[in-house]
């Protein structure tokens, strides 16, 4: 029986209509002139957010961190929740490339991510002796909650306290696809809370390669210099670019099935020895284990019996839904899962 590997949703593989535009598409020297199938993807990929202008990335990261250089300067500080992506796998890009302090902003009131009133206690008042915060970063989905969406409303609220304080906002919005897919908000009502926002091909759409980082065109050329700075000019693009606008056409739609397989699965372990999952908003399950339980034991047993999930930390483990795990294969994944947590835990 082959694996089923629900470590993430980057372990999907080109579909064959997939393969087939990429191999079929119009490319050009997208450093020197820009690939016409890139130049397509941005132009759409700018009006479904409502921005003026995108700038395609090979990866997340990348964009991530032009995102931040763009609305930074160095000796001032990044405001993000604790459990960003932005500072916790990222490798300190913030502060190795452009000098900037990264500062955590704790969610209160036993929630899993930071809400307005978060950010507004944590937003420091003008001092010589502190550094100035020079921007406000959200992430939607928030991978380390376990794919949850932050609604509109609380994003709003999020936006008026940045505002109020004149400070951007970036969106690391790499299943922000899924937040919209979760909630029926369109992509530009998000978007419209954030100065630039990333969101990645490489997740839920399923495609090889790629990010975009959607802003106005004076940010966007900006943010070319610091891509180019970066070594992520890419010559014939317009291959990956042509997975993205395909996935766009045929995998945005059914994200939807990822979500309910992903409710299937927390369904199916939830409650095994004490085990208890945080309910999915979206296609990532956080599974937090019983006590004495750890998740590199859990994560051994399920590869026993066939199935790639992620030790996540110590006593917590996360599987993800995605294209390449049909409905039968995660059903039989929570099956071998649950039995992995009990056998765990003796």
């Amino acid at each position: 029986m082959p694996l089923t590997d629900l470590r993430s949703d980057t372990v999907t593989r080109p579909t064959p209509a997939m393969r087939r535009a990429m191999a079929e598409a119009e490319v050009g020297d997208d450093v020197l002139d820009g690939d016409p199938t890139v130049l397509r993807l941005e132009a759409r990929v700018a009006a479904l957010l409502g921005k003026e202008a995108a700038l395609f990335f090979p990866t997340g990261t990348m964009a991530n961190q032009a995102g931040l250089a763009v609305l930074t300067t160095p000796g001032t500080e990044a405001l993000l929740d604790a459990n960003a992506h932005i500072i916790h796998w990222e490798m300190a890009g913030a502060a190795a490339l452009w000098g900037v302090q990264v500062r955590g902003v704790p969610a209160g009131d036993g929630r899993s991510v930071m809400n307005a009133d978060d950010l507004a206690r944590a937003i420091r008042p003008p001092s010589i002796h502190a550094p100035a915060t020079s921007v406000v970063c959200v992430e939607n989905t928030h991978n380390g909650a376990g794919g949850k969406v932050t609604p509109l409303a609380q994003l709003r609220a999020l936006r008026e306290v940045a505002d109020a304080h004149g400070l951007p906002v970036h969106m690391d919005g790499a299943r922000l696809w899924n937040a919209s897919a979760a909630t029926g908000t369109p992509l530009a009502d998000f978007a419209r809370c954030a100065t630039t926002v990333m969101l990645s091909f490489s997740k839920g759409l399923g495609c090889p390669v790629g990010a975009i980082l959607v802003c106005d065109a004076a940010t966007r050329t900006r943010a070319h210099v610091i891509r180019k700075r970066l070594g992520g000019g890419m010559r014939q693009s317009g291959i990956l670019a042509a997975a993205a606008l395909h996935a766009l056409d045929a995998h945005l739609e059914r994200l939807v099935d990822d979500h309910a397989n992903a409710k299937r699965f927390a369904d199916g372990v939830d409650g095994a020895a004490g085990a208890r999952v945080v309910p999915p908003d979206t296609n990532i399950v956080m599974i937090d284990l019983p006590a004495g339980v750890t998740s590199t034991a859990v994560v051994a047993a399920a590869k026993e019996g066939g199935v790639l999930i992620t030790p996540w930390n110590l006593s917590r483990v996360r599987a993800v839904a995605h294209l390449d795990a049909d409905t039968a294969a995660v059903t039989r994944a929570a099956e071998v899962v649950r039995a992995a947590i009990e056998r765990a835990a003796g």
